[in-house]
């Protein structure tokens, strides 16, 4: 059978190609929008601490988000069944409790876009972490990326100057590694059961609030000063930069590497500086600006090794990734 150029150029096919495009890209879609809408989360998170403690807005952060994801689940007629507990739990307790709860605590003394940088050191715990639960062994470019990192990181921390800064490094720091662990766990996860993003994204969401939750109550805090700016904060941390980011991120780990899926923390913490300096004015000093520049460039050589192999593995990957997101 033989078609007409004219055939070829109908609407109905354009659509079948656009769609398909979107298809393949929904990854690096996934990608992009988590790195916009985190971005701007750090400037909001640290916005909020004016109105707020740490822990009540993590707790209030999660809880919203988790309620958001439960209604999403009920309007899709998804089922509720948990999914796998002792992988899923440590999720929760790495990736939401650990994680939120410091990276929140290092905002109170420490800048949006410091406290950002040093959260996502991630990949490189990621590698770390990957290499003894994955058995992904680094490669000698990602121990490359790594070391030219640590000397950024001295940079941005710059230990000459007082110590005050310490106790917002070290969470910062801790922050990222308890996410680099929830990250790996999840890869884990998926490569194992192949789940329901959505299903896992408010499971593990749900036992990290519930600790957060308690966190809250039992950590004395400052009253809270509810004004129309710190709900408009809490809204768009549940409901943006929990709920649906953390959905999509779960996507993007499902389809892509370890490594590659943390390419996003390319942009994040380099748009949450700009921005940071831009709304908050805090701006950074030329050591830290040199010391973002190295990170950066580590984050790109750990992150871009085996993006081709990546690029592969969704394909073979389809028939049980169409399989999980379909029950």
């Amino acid at each position: 059978m033989f078609y007409s150029c004219s055939a070829l150029g109908h609407p109905i096919f354009a659509l079948q190609n656009m769609s398909n495009k979107l298809t393949s890209n929904a990854p690096i879609i996934a990608i992009v929008v988590t790195t916009l809408v985190w971005t701007i989360t750090w400037v909001v998170s640290k916005h909020a601490m004016q109105y707020m403690g740490p822990f009540d807005f993590a707790a209030w952060r999660f809880g919203l988000g988790t309620l958001t994801l439960f209604v999403v689940l009920l309007i899709r007629r998804a089922p509720l069944k948990p999914t796998p507990f002792k992988l899923t739990f440590a999720i929760g307790m790495t990736q939401t409790a650990a994680f939120q709860a410091l990276a929140q605590w290092a905002l109170v003394s420490g800048g949006a876009g410091r406290v950002s940088m040093l959260v996502y050191t991630m990949p490189f715990w990621a590698v770390l972490f990957a290499w003894g639960l994955l058995r992904e062994r680094p490669s000698p470019r990602q121990w490359l990326g790594i070391a030219v990192a640590v000397v950024g990181l001295v940079l941005v921390i710059e230990p000459w100057h007082d110590l005050g800064g310490w106790q917002s490094t070290s969470l910062a720091i801790a922050g990222g590694a308890f996410w680099a662990l929830g990250t790996v766990l999840t890869k884990q996860l998926f490569q194992l059961h192949h789940p329901d993003p959505l299903a896992l994204t408010f499971w593990s969401m749900f036992w990290g609030s519930l600790v957060l939750v308690a966190l809250a109550l039992l950590v004395p805090s400052r009253p809270v000063d509810w004004t129309p700016a710190l709900v408009l904060d809490v809204l768009y941390v549940a409901v943006l930069a929990s709920s649906l980011a953390f959905l999509l991120w779960s996507f993007v780990i499902m389809h892509l590497s370890a490594g590659v899926a943390s390419l996003s923390s390319l942009g994040v913490p380099i748009g949450a500086i700009l921005l940071a300096w831009a709304w908050l004015h805090e701006r950074p000093d030329a050591a830290e600006m040199v010391g973002v520049v190295l990170i950066s460039l580590g984050l790109l050589a750990t992150s871009s090794v085996g993006t081709r192999a990546a690029r592969l593995k969704p394909q073979a990957q389809a028939p049980a990734a169409g399989k999980g997101a379909d029950s």
